[in-house]
């Protein structure tokens, strides 16, 4: 008689929710990526390399193994993000299933620095673009003019 052994699905274990007594340590960088933070994990790894990236109140490796409550804080695009670990995915998850492993604690003031830098960004000349003519010139004497 061959012995009956529950088999889980991928699907049924990225679905299930993190419990803390199944859980695996994974490395940090692997679990940036997995939870969206960075696109890939190359760039999660170097993230962390440049010490954009720390865990508690240290810098942290990429190899540096992570536990269920910890606090990471990201340098992400001008940005200081701060999440919680709430579990492991075993693979890259959806962005809806992102909420069952990571709680982000981001503090309001520092969204708001999001939407200014959005506001801010079409006064900016795209690089390489050169020097503005005579009329851009002129439109953009006219638009922060305040008469």
């Amino acid at each position: 008689m061959i012995p009956r052994v529950a088999v889980l699905t991928r699907a049924a274990a990225i679905s299930a929710p993190p419990s803390s007594v199944g859980f695996e340590s994974p490395r940090l960088d692997r679990w940036l990526w997995t939870v969206r933070i960075f696109k890939t994990r190359s760039l999660a790894a170097a993230a962390c390399r440049a010490g954009n990236v720390s865990v508690g109140d240290a810098t942290a490796k990429p190899a540096r193994e992570l536990q269920i409550g910890e606090q990471i804080t990201v340098r992400l695009h001008g940005l200081r993000r701060i999440f919680a670990v709430r579990g492991s995915p075993a693979s890259r998850v959806g962005p809806k299933l992102v909420a069952q492993y990571c709680e982000d604690l981001t503090p309001p003031a520092e969204l708001a620095k999001r939407v200014t830098a959005r506001a801010a960004a079409p006064l900016q000349r795209a690089r390489g673009a050169g020097r503005p003519t005579k009329r851009e010139r002129r439109q953009l004497d006219q638009l922060l003019s305040r008469d």
